[in-house]
């Protein structure tokens, strides 16, 4: 199989970013790490955790296969209506609020897509991917994180992928999660996630960006399967 994985940062592009401003309170003519440099860091780090561990994991298994990571920006809109709301929260105790826009265009697609279809494992996207603002023929970092699941049915749908599998830390999708009501999803289509939606059955900052992640990557790819 071709295989191609994307990742979460949230504790890890938090430790560098508290890193880097109490770095800066220390040392006064240093700079301070913007968000999106914040975000590649966690990418080189988490990637290179993964790109290792799966390398030898395989190699243990007898299977010889390249993995690389590639850093990857992602386009968002500089009007986005999440500028103007930030509800992301990076790390615990005194916490920076951050705008959590949609992705637009992944930069570095054709360079993925090359390495997949060279037989490549590729880790990318990682923490939804470094948000960047096109100016002319700029990329400004942008302040802000992308939402790992909406970059995931990106990515996923970019590369026609036939599966978008999301590992998370419960069993099933649920309706009536946390009641006495509560029941698994076995399975579901898109037009009943969407009811499922309508209905409020999908915590906001949990649950619902994978159910909608899902729902973009069908949309552009009714074949698949997630």
């Amino acid at each position: 199989c071709q295989l191609t994985i994307t990742h979460s940062n949230g504790p890890q592009v938090s430790m560098i970013h508290k890193a880097m401003t109490e770095l800066r309170r220390v040392y006064i003519d240093y700079t301070p790490a913007p968000m999106s440099v914040c975000s590649a860091m966690s990418q080189g780090y988490v990637g290179y955790d993964i790109q290792n561990a799966l390398r030898s994991e395989l190699l243990g298994r007898g299977i010889s296969r390249p993995v690389s990571t590639i850093l990857t920006q992602v386009t968002v809109d500089p009007y986005d209506e999440a500028f103007y709301a930030p509800t992301k929260k990076p790390g615990k105790g005194f916490l920076r609020v951050v705008a959590a826009p949609k992705p637009i265009d992944i930069v570095e697609i054709d360079a993925i897509r090359a390495l997949a279809d060279a037989d490549q494992i590729v880790i990318a996207c990682g923490g939804g991917g470094i948000p960047v603002i096109l100016q002319n023929h700029n990329l400004k970092g942008a302040s802000a994180v992308i939402e790992k699941d909406a970059i995931a049915g990106k990515l996923a749908a970019e590369l026609r992928a036939d599966v978008l599998l999301i590992l998370t830390g419960v069993p099933s999708v649920y309706t009536g999660f946390g009641t006495d009501h509560q029941a698994p999803i076995s399975r579901m289509n898109a037009e009943e996630a969407r009811a499922h939606i309508q209905g409020g059955e999908f915590e906001a900052t949990t649950m619902l960006p994978k159910i909608e992640a899902a729902i973009s990557y069908l949309e552009s790819n009714p074949q698949g399967t997630v």
